[in-house]
This record gives C-alpha cells, structure tokens and sequence, in this order.
C-alpha cells in the first residue's frame, strides 16, 4: 500500500541529515496520501543509516496504524493535529541548530530581509510554552494544538514553519519534498537572523513593503518569480 508514497518521504526523511538538519535520529519526515487518508512517516529511533523505505508507516489521522513493522515517530501525534488543521500534504519535525537556538530562546525569528521573505510572510512564530498538565497528559497531541492555537490569527499556507519553545521546529508543504525545502530554507533564515543580531544588535526588521514585495512576487496572485 502507499508504495510510491513510502519511497518519496524515505528519500525526504534522508535530506534531513544530508542537509545537517538533524543529529542521530533527532527528525522525521511524513507525507498525506489525499485518496486514502492515511500518512506515512519515519519509525522511531531507526537510525538514518540502516533505513530503508520498507520502514515507513501508515498511518490514519485517528493514530492508528494501517501497516508498518516498526512503531512509527513519537510525534506522529503532532503530524496528525497539523494534518487535521492546517490541510497540508507534508511535515517535518527537526532540532536544527540555529533554529532550534531560537525556539529555546522562546523567540520567534523576525523578517530581517528578503531571504526570509521569499518564503515566510512575516516572523516564524515561537509558539507557547505548554503548561504541566499539557505536557504529562498527552504531551505529542498538545504539542501540535498548541501550534495550531499559534496559528489562530497566521495563514498556515504563508508561514510554513513554526519554533516550538524549548523544543524544536516543524515546517509543513504541499508535499513532503516541500515541507523539508521550507526546513533547510528555516535553518538557513535562523542563522543569518541570529548572525545579523550579533552583527548590529538594535537591528531593525525589514521594512513591510519588503515584506510584501518579496512574498508576494513568489506567492501572490500575480506570482512573476520563476518559470511561471
């Protein structure tokens, strides 16, 4: 079942370390199959280096899983609220250096320049802590309602990533190639945002008609960049 799916995000989940996104098994990858409903994701704790795409799982959106010899991702919870809210076909989890820098910092990253705003519409947002009782109940599932309650007043479809505090970074896509270009994409905009603070600490964010140019030259309606 979902073969062709299951070779797409292995070969997505083995980016992740090729791209310096994730250390051991610090990461996973997964992608929506839209005719089944099901999903497919990496195992837990399966070493990039022995895995295979006979490895992936599938699973439902109601957590159960269809078929997979492994168990799959402890924050495949997380997937799933992401998948249920935000309608997308792909989402990456990592610990990424820089970014992850920031998500322990509890900051969100500002929009310093047009790097970042060819692909994010304004800051990538630091989500809340989650409170005691949402990390001992159910700590995954709370994990993505939480970024989801960060998303209550954002377009998910213009900012595709999300720091989560004391933790990591999730970014999502049409699909799972795209949920891990905007991976490396938010790694690369940590490190210059956090580069460009050391530089000139009072640095100011870029000015919104940047903002706005630049997003939307790649994303708006009348999209020019590119062999459009």
């Amino acid at each position: 079942m979902l073969e062709a799916l299951k070779q797409q995000v292995f070969e997505q989940n083995m980016e992740l370390p090729k791209r310096g996104l994730v250390t051991y098994t610090w990461g996973n990858v997964s992608g929506f199959d839209n005719e089944t409903g099901y999903f497919v994701i990496k195992p837990s704790g399966i070493d990039y280096d022995v895995l295979k795409p006979e490895d992936m799982v599938v699973m439902d959106l109601e957590g159960n899983k269809i078929e997979g010899k492994y168990k799959p991702s402890s924050d495949t919870p997380t997937h799933i609220e992401l998948y249920k809210a935000f309608k997308v076909g792909g989402v990456v989890h990592t610990h990424s250096p820089w970014a992850t820098s920031w998500a322990q910092a509890g900051r969100s990253i500002p929009c310093y320049g047009t790097t970042h705003a060819d692909y994010f519409y304004g800051p990538v947002p630091c989500a809340r802590s989650l409170t005691a009782e949402e990390i001992s109940e159910a700590y995954e599932k709370n994990t993505g309602l939480v970024i989801v309650e960060t998303f209550k007043d954002l377009n998910p479809d213009y900012v595709q990533a999300v720091l989560c505090t004391n933790h990591g970074t999730f970014t999502w896509g049409k699909d799972a190639d795209e949920a891990v270009h905007n991976a490396v994409v938010l790694e690369e905009v940590a490190k210059m945002a956090c580069r460009t603070e050391m530089i000139r600490p009072d640095v100011k964010p870029a000015p919104d008609v940047i903002k706005e140019k630049h997003f939307m030259r790649k994303h708006g309606a009348n999209a020019y960049y590119g062999q459009i």
